[in-house]
């Protein structure tokens, strides 16, 4: 009997808690509301939770960005794409001067550009194998600078030395292979020098080289923006985050500038991936390659039996050529197929016999 009415007891007491628990649980949540209400709902109730960290602020940029609708000058010219044949001479004697020069690299857009010779690409050199090159580099500015020929057998620790401002260097060598190979400063960061436009084309002929009616050199590369009026960005560089893709140095450059041939001629386009990150599919819509040499190799020729290439694929530092005709006059793209890189700059025309160009918006 009396442990009956001490667990009745018991049995109370606990109610009598939680009743008492749960009021004051009440008590305290329609205070805080009342609060929030008073204060138009600003208060806050602290969290047992560890606090958050504050969220950064967005790095704002202040790199030069490219206008997609922007138009070169009327006193801007397109570069020179014509090849000119190579020369009987077996020994060819050049001057390299390294310097930074400001540059437009696309309408509105400077940059501090790393040359030789003060342009971008740098000079194209032509020979034949057999054919000995003697190049003097002279560094005429501010920073250290080499030059690397993919065309040599010479050693790194020589003839690819630094050159320091005010220096030069006497770089020789022998062409003893045929193809499109590229040159280029090699001075660490070596991907800082040639994404900045330190890089150009030496083209040594093969020894049996059909006869087309112009030949014509497109040299693939990328641009990474800094600042207006400074060298482009490493950082970029190093993440693969260019803002263009072009040929021979300018956004849309032939698109500004057509390239003007005939239909029903023959032609011959030499193409060099300069790099320095980026692949390259190059094509021309509207005709078909008949012929393809990549890297000192024949993969096609003309055979009505092995049938034509649509692309030259390319790696960086890799090159060859191709050729073909145009059937018919009109307008013909030329791109790399990769085609979020065609609205990135690498985007130019043929325009074939008497055909209306101002569509395209150049001069």
């Amino acid at each position: 009997m009396n442990e009956k009415l001490s667990s009745n007891k018991i049995s109370e007491a606990t109610v009598f808690s939680l009743v008492l628990c749960l009021f004051i649980s009440v008590v305290l949540v329609v205070g805080v509301l009342g609060i929030r209400a008073m204060d138009g709902g600003t208060t806050k109730v602290a969290s047992a939770a560890a606090p958050s960290a504050a969220t950064p602020p967005a790095e704002v940029s202040n790199d030069a960005v490219i206008d997609p609708a922007a138009m070169p000058a009327e006193s801007w010219i397109p570069r020179d794409p014509i090849l000119p044949s190579a020369t009987s001479d077996t020994a060819h004697a050049v001057t390299f001067e390294m310097s930074e020069v400001q540059m437009e690299v696309a309408p509105g857009v400077m940059q501090e550009m790393w040359t030789f010779n003060g342009q971008v690409p740098g000079p194209t050199l032509r020979g034949k194998v057999g054919d000995t090159f003697t190049v003097t580099v002279v560094n005429k500015g501010k920073m250290t600078h080499s030059i690397d020929f993919h065309a040599s057998k010479v050693a790194w620790s020589d003839e690819m030395r630094a050159v320091a401002p005010g220096e030069s260097l006497v770089y020789k060598f022998v062409a003893d292979f045929s193809g499109i190979f590229m040159y280029h400063c090699g001075t660490a960061p070596a991907l800082h020098h040639i994404g900045n436009g330190m890089y150009g084309a030496l083209i040594i002929d093969p020894p049996v080289l059909a006869p087309v009616d112009k030949e014509f050199v497109l040299l693939q590369s990328e641009l990474y923006l800094g600042p207006d009026g400074q060298p482009g960005d490493l950082t970029k560089m190093m993440n693969e985050k260019w803002d263009a893709v072009v040929f021979n140095g300018y956004v849309n450059q032939y698109k500004f500038g057509p390239i003007h041939v005939e239909a029903n001629k023959r032609y011959r386009i030499w193409v060099l991936d300069e790099g320095p990150n980026e692949n390259s599919a190059f094509h021309i819509v509207g005709t078909i390659f008949d012929t393809i040499f990549r890297e000192g190799t024949y993969v096609l020729q003309p055979d009505a039996r092995t049938g034509g290439s649509q692309v030259l694929d390319l790696q960086p530092a890799q090159g060859g050529f191709v050729e073909f005709t145009f059937a018919e006059d009109g307008l013909y793209p030329f791109v790399t197929h990769k085609f979020a890189n065609v609205g990135k700059g690498a985007l130019g025309f043929f325009a074939v016999g008497n055909v209306d160009t101002s569509a395209l918006g150049g001069h």
